[in-house]
């Protein structure tokens, strides 16, 4: 039955993601976290830091993952958390893949329409708010402690969050070089 609804979840998250991966990733964790209980939130944490460094889409990335963790943590054996990786990663390209098929050729006859242009003006601002969706539901206390729990680890990490926020904003560094930086500022900061 698991499958049926990763299904079914994962092709309404392909329908409705605009804005592409990062777009999708609110919308993905509402799903998997909040609706589902497939995983916890710091299981997505890790699954979209996963994502962002591997090859590929973020929001395909993640629902590979996802649908590979979800299958898993249902107690399921290895090659069919692997069957559900297939299967959400299949059902969220599959709307694309058909809406492209069907509307390649009219969108490029009437993309210069005025009722095209308008739709495309105020999808624009939905896909920005969409993203900083998902960057507010990864503020949480599992991603950056509280200084309660933990002054130093909390500290640290509102620091890398401004850091790798300006270096890739202001300074222009590769965020595949802000992830590594990151990667050894936790292995020297926070390995016991």
């Amino acid at each position: 039955m698991i499958f049926f609804w990763l299904f079914v979840t994962f092709f309404e998250i392909g329908v409705f993601g605009f804005g592409g991966g990062y777009g999708m990733l609110s919308l993905i964790q509402n799903e998997t976290v909040e609706h589902w209980h497939w995983l916890s939130n710091s299981e997505f944490t890790d699954i979209v830091a996963i994502s962002q460094m591997t090859p590929g889409p973020i929001g395909i990335n993640s629902a590979t993952y996802c649908g590979y963790t979800a299958v898993k943590n249902a107690g399921f054996s290895m090659p069919m958390a692997v069957l559900g990786s297939a299967t959400a990663t299949f059902a969220l390209v599959l709307p694309s893949l058909i809406l492209m098929i069907l509307i390649s050729k009219m969108f490029m006859k009437y993309m210069h329409t005025r009722t095209v242009e308008s739709v495309f003006k105020a999808l624009r601002p939905a896909v920005v708010g969409l993203l900083a969706a998902a960057t507010l539901l990864l503020c949480t206390r599992d991603n950056f402690s509280t200084p309660k729990e933990n002054l130093w680890q909390f500290c640290i990490n509102c620091f890398l969050f401004v850091a790798s926020f300006y270096g890739v904003k202001v300074i222009k560094i590769n965020p595949i070089h802000m992830i590594l930086f990151s990667a050894v500022a936790g292995l020297i900061l926070f390995y016991e």
